[in-house]
């Protein structure tokens, strides 16, 4: 097999976790960067990774990287790169483009000129002047930071956030790679009791009960390079068989989502039964004041409102305060919250041991995390110390 360059895109923040993710893969050659965590590996790595990250948004090819400062340049050194290796005679490959801070700042000039150079390379390998583009999807990207230019492949077609289970939605609903990202911060292990609140759609309980069943987030979809004659289909069969048998439903796993919406419960149900998880997860409607355990020491990892729309801001700083007395009722429990208000601490009444800047969407947001006390001594093993 060969031994390629391979990017795992990230939301920004969470590019650390990507990484040790990565690591527990077992690709441990890897550079970290804003956005992305670029990795050594294989075509079977292009289909484990794909099925196993629960944080990456994408996983692309590396083409190459090179200095740009002319559409010239571009050119030559995009016409250079091994193209015909990858693209099939009928490959569908479009482009698309990003520039920041660099001399070629016209997107479509630069998505252009990269196309361009691609069929004059495919014209040399195959000996014909027209491609149809009726196959296997190769979406092509040429990124210019500081006029340094990256062209890559998108390996997984829609993103790896794209789970199956959840085609059903209401409001703005959190994203599966960012809850999976909330629930690795905490490190929250299977033992321990977890309760979501303010659980919606069941985003965070449902990757809280895949992770605690070792089951991998992509099992259940397709990915663009299934279509590649590079990565052969017996690939995928051996990462797929590697899915199945590691998954475990034997741990004694204590998940619960509330909400006090009738009808986003009924989406949370769904959810978690069309992931295969619903025997793990107990929903119930519930004010989140009212929520109860009969565990000492446990997890609340959350995704509260924001107040975002006109109007809404009274009535979220309430929930906030009224939160800040589930912590003190909770005194031994830790809490991990995400949320855009600049004064959340202020509102519950307590400083955060530690913050951590996130995106949920466009918007940017805190990660507010507060520590609780270890438990006693026989269950220290099964419960690190939270990320730090």
């Amino acid at each position: 097999m060969s031994k390629l360059q391979l990017i795992a895109t990230s939301a920004f923040g969470i590019e650390s976790v990507v990484a040790r993710e990565l690591k527990w893969l077992g690709y441990e050659d890897q550079l970290i960067e804003n956005g992305r965590v670029t990795f050594a590996g294989d075509e079977l790595a292009i289909c484990r990774s794909n099925i196993w990250l629960r944080t990456a948004d994408r996983v692309l090819v590396k083409m190459g990287e090179f200095e740009a400062l002319t559409f010239d340049e571009l050119f030559e050194r995009t016409k250079a790169l091994p193209w015909d290796e990858w693209l099939p005679e009928d490959a569908e490959f479009p482009v698309d483009g990003k520039s920041v801070n660099s001399k070629l700042a016209s997107v479509p000039d630069c998505q252009a000129i990269v196309k361009k150079a691609i069929v004059e390379k495919m014209k040399q390998r195959y000996k014909k002047q027209w491609f149809e583009e009726t196959g296997p999807l190769y979406r092509i990207e040429v990124s210019l930071l500081k006029d340094r230019a990256t062209l890559t492949i998108d390996t997984s077609g829609p993103g790896l956030h794209k789970r199956g289970y959840r085609d059903l939605v209401s409001g703005a609903p959190l994203k599966e790679t960012l809850a999976s990202a909330l629930l690795l911060i905490s490190r929250w292990k299977p033992g321990r009791e977890l309760i979501d609140p303010f659980c919606g759609s069941g985003t965070i309980p449902v990757e809280a009960a895949m992770m605690a069943a070792n089951m991998a987030p992509g099992i259940k979809r397709d990915f663009s390079a299934e279509k590649w004659p590079q990565v052969p289909a017996g690939l995928w069969n051996r990462a797929r068989e590697e899915a199945v048998d590691k998954v475990k439903f034997d741990s004694e796993i204590r998940l619960h989502g509330s909400d006090i919406d009738d009808g986003v419960l009924r989406l949370a149900r769904h959810h978690a039964d069309k992931a295969g998880v619903s025997q793990l997860i107990h929903f119930q409607k519930r004010d989140f004041s009212e929520i109860s355990s009969r565990y000492k020491y446990g997890f609340i990892v959350t995704n509260p409102p924001y107040g975002e729309r006109i109007g809404e801001m009274p009535e979220v700083e309430r929930i906030y305060r009224d939160l800040g007395a589930v912590f003190k009722r909770f005194d031994t429990w830790s809490f991990y919250v995400l949320t855009s208000h600049p004064r959340f601490e202020a509102l519950v009444g307590r400083k955060a041991d530690k913050k951590r800047k996130l995106y949920n969407g466009r918007i940017q947001c805190n990660y507010y995390q507060f520590f609780g006390p270890p438990p006693p001594k026989p269950s220290r093993e099964s419960d690190p110390a939270p990320e730090r």
